[in-house]
């Protein structure tokens, strides 16, 4: 997992005991924003909600503090390691990572960790933000793995002993509650179970170019608590909102089940590296009539009665691709994604008249900048980003939105 192991080597202070290690590292994100229109069109995936009168913004994106404890046995081998890591901003102080790790030393195979961390799903939802080139994730990782953390516990086979013939490999199985840190507690007994089975980064040509790759799968799913349930279909060809009343809904579970592939492609180059990086996911997802994105507490009408779950088919996809210009100080960026939320339905069939809504809009989405790492300790960030929605017979969806951001940002770590 991309954004929780060996952090403890890459701390900036660290304190050494005969108990073990002790490191603390963080990062700052101070930034400017202006928006295409007030209200950004809505657009919540550059950094949270814009007001319905605002068009540009100062924000600490994330303020992040973090503190790793490593146990060593004896002979040098890792014995437990514990993660504490917090994010403060404008907007408040939030956890972002509590969580623990028990290493086996029969075989060196194995470990196992529990508490609040990144759910091993993807390669751009495990990208730490303190290593991202890109300001936020795209949109389909925020629809479907809102967060990224979530609290439950993690199986991992990742071998450790130099002369292992499988030290390129890792298996991560996890088991979460599935609302992720949206929502303050798990509002049914369903668990979701995540796993990836991924390579790690290792030449395949003489010219020094190197692949690693991954693939993911979720299985999980939402409680009904009413007797009403929708799910989008075809029938004889026609994109429908099906209606399922039964009693029986209640206690029943409406799925979220996703499956991806990934790959990171580099060249090295005389003057830095040529990097491509994609991935693809498809699958159902169930959230409520106006958003696709899975809710962090149950959704409840204004008098608080249960409302009903939706369900779709979607899928969607994200391009990188990074190029050093002359150094490694400078690097250009480029970035498509597509998000999907319906593949059932497109263009003007998506009609309020038939149960569809702004839920169901496909959005392309184009972004590039220019990165300076100024030092080892700083980066400027100067980005822009397009949506393109798909015009529909929803109102506010029957043209583009303007909704582009252009986001200026320094990010300070140590």
């Amino acid at each position: 997992m991309i954004d929780t192991t060996t952090r403890i080597g890459k701390s900036m202070l660290s304190l050494n005991s005969r108990l073990g290690k002790i490191g603390f590292s963080g990062y700052l994100q101070p930034q400017f924003q202006v928006a295409e229109s007030n209200g950004a069109g809505g657009n919540i995936y550059n950094g949270g909600d814009f007001g319905p009168q605002v068009n540009n913004r100062f924000r600490l994106r994330r303020g992040r503090f973090r503190a790793d404890f490593s146990h060593l046995t004896d002979d040098g081998r890792p014995s437990t390691y514990f993660v504490f890591q917090f994010d403060g901003t404008e907007r408040g102080v939030n956890i972002r990572d509590f969580w623990g790790r028990v290493f086996e030393h029969k075989w060196d195979l194995f470990h196992f960790s529990a508490g609040v961390m990144a759910r091993p799903f993807g390669h751009e939802v495990l990208l730490s933000s303190a290593f991202r080139e890109a300001p936020e994730r795209g949109r389909m990782s925020q629809t479907l793995v809102q967060t990224e953390r979530d609290l439950g516990f993690m199986f991992s086979f990742n071998p450790r002993r130099k002369n292992s013939n499988f030290k390129w490999l890792a298996i991560d199985l996890g088991i979460y509650n599935g609302q992720g840190l949206t929502g303050t507690a798990e509002y049914d007994s369903h668990k979701d179970v995540v796993a990836r089975i991924s390579s790690k980064r290792r030449t395949i040509s003489r010219s020094g170019g190197k692949l690693s790759w991954g693939i993911s799968s979720y299985f999980g799913g939402i409680t009904s608590q009413n007797d009403l349930m929708y799910a989008a279909k075809k029938v004889d060809g026609k994109p429908i909102i099906e209606k399922d009343s039964a009693a029986s809904n209640i206690g029943r579970t409406a799925p979220r089940r996703y499956l991806g592939a990934d790959f990171q492609l580099v060249f090295p180059n005389k003057n830095g590296q040529t990097e491509f990086r994609a991935e693809y996911i498809r699958g159902v997802q169930t959230a409520t009539a106006a958003s696709s994105t899975t809710p962090g507490s149950y959704p409840v009408s204004s008098t608080g009665m249960p409302l009903p779950l939706y369900t779709r088919r979607f899928d969607g996809a994200y391009f990188y691709f990074l190029q050093h210009l002359g150094s490694q100080d400078h690097q250009l960026v480029l970035k498509y994604d597509w998000y999907n939320p319906n593949t059932d339905v497109k263009g003007k069939k998506i009609d309020a008249k038939n149960g569809f809504t702004g839920a169901d809009v496909r959005f392309d989405t184009f972004g590039g900048g220019y990165v300076y790492y100024v030092n080892q300790h700083l980066r400027v960030v100067f980005w822009y980003e397009h949506p393109i929605n798909e015009k529909t017979a929803v109102k506010g969806y029957e043209s583009d939105v303007k909704d582009g951001v252009f986001t200026l940002r320094t990010h300070f770590n140590f």
